[in-house]
């Protein structure tokens, strides 16, 4: 099991215009390579004439929704799939308090294991709650407007 806990960028540390200005170079060398699955070469600003970056394509692809992002004013993070967080960070993750959480926890809403007496969370069963939540949300919402339609309140 992964331990690393990745990167993240608050809204604002980033100037909007500069990362605009970054996704509109980015995405104008993945055009310019659309039928190419291969590496993209990224010239950098540095001087040097010969100076290239060398991406996968699809770190690029990446590269440029984080960037979007971050033109936007949002924060970004990147975090391994199989990242292992401690219960404050899974709870920061899901915005919710570490009682919250570790309630989740304890009822099997979320798999954990235990390092000592400490409990740590996949990122992966993260995500996968959160897709399971919104799930049962939509369905929720459903229902009620249906329940909506059925009584005539639309």
């Amino acid at each position: 099991m992964g331990t690393a806990t990745g990167k993240k960028l608050e809204p604002g540390v980033v100037d909007a215009s500069d990362a605009q200005r970054a996704l509109r170079r980015v995405n104008d060398c993945l055009s310019r390579t659309a039928q190419s699955d291969g590496d993209i070469q990224v010239r950098l600003e540095t001087g040097v004439d010969d100076e290239a970056l060398v991406l996968p394509r699809p770190v690029a692809e990446m590269f440029a929704s984080m960037l979007a992002a971050l033109a936007n004013g949002q924060g970004v993070q990147v975090m391994p799939v199989d990242a292992e967080l401690t219960t404050q960070q899974a709870a920061d993750v899901l915005n919710v308090s570490r009682p919250y959480l570790i309630g989740l926890l304890e009822s099997g809403g979320i798999p954990f294991r235990l390092v000592g007496r400490h409990r740590r969370v996949r990122f992966a069963d993260l995500r996968q709650y959160l897709r399971e939540d919104d799930a049962r949300r939509k369905g929720a919402a459903d229902g009620l407007m249906e329940m909506d339609q059925e009584l005539g309140l639309l």
